[in-house]
């Protein structure tokens, strides 16, 4: 056998941009983010200042073209940030990823060249975005939305509410999913840019959250809000190719930041039983709790190689919808249960708020729900396995 056969490269392996993004998105997180977590966990509200810092470091338009003013970098950046950033705190985490993973890349995917050069280089540099689909009675069930897209002239007039819209308070810039034909179902739905100053355009209620609190969770009301027809983004009457190409790729970023919160719990965790002593000796030196450790450590790792293989999918091109799903299903699963082995560990302090695994595990819970649930990922595995 002369010939040696050529290695394959760990999904771990990163490329030095890759290295380079992970890295400026660590220390940010550490210097920038980590003394403000508590205050904005409190308060539940990002810090203002954190958010122009967010667009100073490049990290809300990291896979924008360099064209429209955004960092020319890839799908994988965007959740090695992700990751980075939900280490120190998940509310700054799916504030970001938001932003890439679906308001962003929405836009580069689907977008006019007039809608791209409109909002493309202001969502690279200054403003915010959010994703608008979710209503009262359409959530799992993501086509069963009311709002609906009258055309007048050179307009449409959407009405209608929509509910847990994630980046709204700080938004400026909304994607709104609407219905131009309720009798067609699914392919009635369009999708709109809509600007916070528009006419009939509002945010409401802002709820009132177990976890990630400092995001912005609230209502938005459509009340005879004037979009021009121009601002239809993508085809009219496919929006809901727009919105599931989106979320597959959301799925991805919220697998970063769930072993983001799944990696940030374990490092405290571990920490601790170094120095937690009982019965004369740390606590790390005893069996159970190292079969802990390193149950932990093996399911964070799993969960990390399925989002970074899903996210290399994507990039290369591939089919990747039973792997985004896959990726969000068990990232979730491990967020929450290293999270909660984790307070576990920490014993009566891990359930006070002097120490920081209790919110980790508050924050971790969101990660089986939104953008798609459990059941809906495991629906989505089982009949790609059966297809």
């Amino acid at each position: 056998m002369d010939q040696v056969e050529e290695r394959i490269p760990p999904l771990t392996q990163l490329t030095e941009d890759e290295q380079m993004l992970r890295d400026a998105a660590a220390d940010f997180a550490q210097a920038s983010l980590k003394p403000l977590v508590e205050e904005m966990d409190e308060n539940a509200k990002l810090d203002p200042g954190l958010i122009k810092e967010f667009f100073e470091m490049g990290l809300m338009g990291i896979d924008i073209p360099e064209r429209y003013a955004g960092g020319g970098g890839t799908f994988m950046m965007s959740v090695l940030a992700i990751e980075q950033i939900s280490k120190v705190d998940a509310s700054a985490g799916v504030f970001m990823d938001v932003q890439n993973t679906l308001v962003n890349n929405t836009f580069v995917n689907f977008a006019s060249d007039h809608l791209k050069e409109a909002y493309l280089p202001q969502l690279a540099t200054k403003k915010v975005g959010a994703y608008c689909l979710s209503e009262a009675g359409s959530g799992s069930d993501a086509f069963a939305l009311k709002t609906t897209a009258k055309e007048e002239g050179d307009h449409f007039v959407l009405n209608g509410t929509k509910l847990w819209i994630t980046n709204a308070n700080e938004a400026d810039i909304f994607l709104v999913f609407a219905t131009i034909n309720p009798d067609k179902g699914y392919k009635g739905i369009t999708a709109f840019v809509v600007e916070r100053e528009m006419e009939g355009f509002s945010v409401s209620k802002k709820e009132n959250k177990l976890g990630i609190r400092a995001s912005s969770t609230c209502e938005i009301l459509l009340e005879d809000c004037r979009v021009p027809k121009e601002n239809v983004l993508g085809e009219i009457g496919k929006g809901y190719k727009v919105a599931i190409e989106t979320l597959n790729e959301g799925r991805i970023g919220i697998g970063a930041q769930m072993i983001g919160i799944a990696q940030g719990a374990f490092d405290a965790a571990l920490g601790y039983v170094k120095e937690r002593k009982q019965f004369g000796k740390a606590i790390s030196e005893f069996q159970g709790i190292q079969f802990q450790l390193a149950r932990m450590a093996t399911d964070i790792e799993t969960a990390r190689l399925l989002v970074y293989n899903a996210a290399r999918m994507k990039m290369a091109g591939q089919t990747f919808l039973k792997e985004a799903a896959m990726a969000k299903f068990y990232s979730s699963e491990v967020a929450e249960r290293v999270s909660s082995m984790a307070v576990d560990l920490f014993g009566g302090y891990g359930y006070v708020k002097e120490y920081p695994v209790e919110k980790y595990y508050r924050d971790s819970k969101i990660g089986k729900i939104y953008e798609g649930t459990t059941n809906m990922q495991l629906s989505t595995i089982a009949k790609l396995l059966l297809r």
